[in-house]
């Protein structure tokens, strides 16, 4: 989890690799009219966001049902988003990927044909209500390699017995 720019489904993708698991792209569960709503520049409400939210945990739901194990890219910026995900699973854990504006901005100014605009980073740092202790999160920085920030969720990981 974190802001647009954080480099959720990079390091999703490749830490599903790393432990070989699923991956599943949370941007794909957004309906049409969500994607059209960003694309215009417009920030999502949370009623936009709840059908998402819920389409992702069920996704979850299915694949660790399944005894499989998956690694989701997701904003879930909210605490109540990511209640919503994990909803009293003690067998999913979220990681934050932690970054300074300045550094996200820079990546998303470099980066092309993403339909988040950087006019809404200032929105999603709004937004964003980092996890808790009481949420159990891995916390990772971004000021790193790619592979850097893989194994520091890694070193967090222990047993690596979770979805």
């Amino acid at each position: 989890m974190g802001v647009s720019g954080s480099g959720k489904s990079t390091i999703a993708e490749k830490l599903a690799a790393r432990l070989d698991w699923a991956f599943a792209d949370g941007d794909s569960f957004h309906p049409a009219c969500n994607v059209a709503k960003m694309s215009a520049g417009h920030p999502l409400s949370d009623e936009d966001r709840w059908p998402w939210l819920q389409a992702i945990a069920d996704e979850i739901d299915r694949v660790i049902d399944a005894g499989g194990h998956v690694v989701v890219a997701c904003s879930a910026l909210k605490r109540a988003y990511r209640d919503v995900l994990v909803h009293g699973r003690d067998d999913v854990r979220i990681v934050y990927l932690d970054g300074s504006p300045e550094l996200i901005a820079s990546r998303m100014a470099a980066r092309k044909g993403h339909f988040m605009p950087p006019g809404l980073l200032d929105s999603q740092f709004a937004t964003l209500q980092p996890p808790g202790a009481d949420e159990n999160p891995i916390a990772v920085s971004i000021d790193a390699s790619v592979e850097a920030i893989i194994d520091a969720i890694l070193a967090q990981i222990p047993n690596r017995k979770i979805s």
